[in-house]
């Protein structure tokens, strides 16, 4: 008899389809089981890359476009692969990403993309606001974006822009960069700023076993995928 149990593979990454014992823990205050130890993947990106493979499913995307703000490395050959040279990453510091771009003062004309993701990206800017307008403004009409931020607080959002050291934010909101905790009012910041709100959550369409095969735990939040108001 084989004195050597086999390794029980109990997560499963969906992006970069790989099987593993456990996942990494990640943060700043470490959270256990959450970082794919071979793409890198988060509980968000396992979550987003769900949603974003069933709005895809069955649709003709040979002539879609997406726009990528601060592209995650883990996204990119993904993202590549679907929509080739229509694939535009962006950033305001990366200079990795294709272009520079300021997402509260976007260079290109209104309904300029098919699809957008933006992930962890409007709790760094100060007038959230105004880069949720700008985002809808270069959607194009049937079109969607996913727009993400980390839900921190139950009741509604905390911001107090006198709050502006390093230290000081990661004191109030948890990460240095950070200029406010988003709450349970961020759909209706969403939907004042010209949005259509669907909330996803993973329970709305996975299991129980498939929820914790791929790690999506409560860190994972929720979708929110944002349509133009018609």
């Amino acid at each position: 008899k084989n004195k050597f149990k086999e390794k029980i593979m109990s997560r499963y990454c969906p992006i970069c389809e790989t099987n593993h014992e456990k996942f990494n823990s990640f943060g700043y205050n470490p959270r256990e089981d959450a970082l794919c130890r071979n793409c890198g993947s988060l509980e968000r990106h396992r979550l987003s890359w769900l949603v974003i493979k069933d709005k895809i499913k069955n649709k003709d995307i040979a002539n879609k476009n997406l726009l990528h703000i601060a592209p995650e490395k883990i996204f990119i050959e993904k993202f590549t692969n679907l929509f080739n040279e229509n694939y535009l990453t962006a950033d305001l510091y990366d200079k990795n990403a294709k272009i520079k771009m300021d997402i509260t003062n976007i260079e290109y004309p209104e309904e300029s993309f098919d699809y957008i993701y933006c992930s962890h990206v409007l709790e760094h800017i100060q007038d959230d606001k105004k880069a949720m307008r700008e985002l809808n403004r270069v959607l194009k009409k049937d079109g969607w974006a996913i727009l993400l931020v980390p839900i921190m607080t139950k009741g509604p959002t905390e911001e107090d822009h006198s709050i502006n050291t390093p230290a000081e934010r990661m004191k109030h909101y948890g990460h240095p960069d950070h200029v406010r905790n988003y709450g349970c009012d961020y759909k209706k910041r969403l939907e004042e700023s010209g949005w259509e709100v669907e909330v996803i959550y993973a329970e709305d369409f996975l299991t129980t076993k498939e929820i914790e095969l791929m790690g999506i735990t409560k860190a994972a939040g929720e979708i929110y995928f944002c349509t133009k108001k018609r």
